[in-house]
């Protein structure tokens, strides 16, 4: 297969939907279009979810009453099998919290057949060190 010329525009365009979709409230459980019930994992700080079902349970699960991400950085690489691998470094900012820096990656896997792509793969981490 060949590579996806437009993984950069693509890439871009989907983190800014994504991260819109997320930090607001009224559209946020509209996240679950992005993911598959049977081939959709998200990492989320260590904890593993398999499926739209579960991986939408994590994301309703979350305390915070207001979300902002700020994103710094998308880098994209087109994958041999026609998807794309997305990187984003950003700050989360939470309620009355200090902000935090965050990195997530997303695999997008191709349906050529609905000419669409879904979350394949979700890992995200807040950026926290500890001595």
């Amino acid at each position: 297969m060949t590579l996806n010329p437009q993984y950069d525009t693509l890439a871009k365009t989907f983190v800014q939907q994504f991260y819109s979709m997320f930090d607001d409230p009224a559209r946020r459980a509209t996240l679950a279009s992005f993911y598959k019930d049977d081939a959709s994992m998200m990492t989320f700080e260590g904890e593993q979810f398999f499926g739209s079902p579960k991986i939408m349970q994590k994301i309703q699960s979350l305390t915070f009453q207001k979300i902002a991400h700020s994103i710094t950085a998308v880098d994209a690489q087109p994958m041999f099998d026609g998807g794309i691998l997305i990187s984003v470094l950003g700050q989360l900012k939470t309620d009355e919290d200090p902000p935090h820096s965050f990195n997530q990656v997303f695999v997008l896997k191709s349906q050529p057949e609905i000419g669409s792509f879904y979350v394949a793969h979700d890992i995200f981490r807040l950026s926290l060190h500890s001595m």
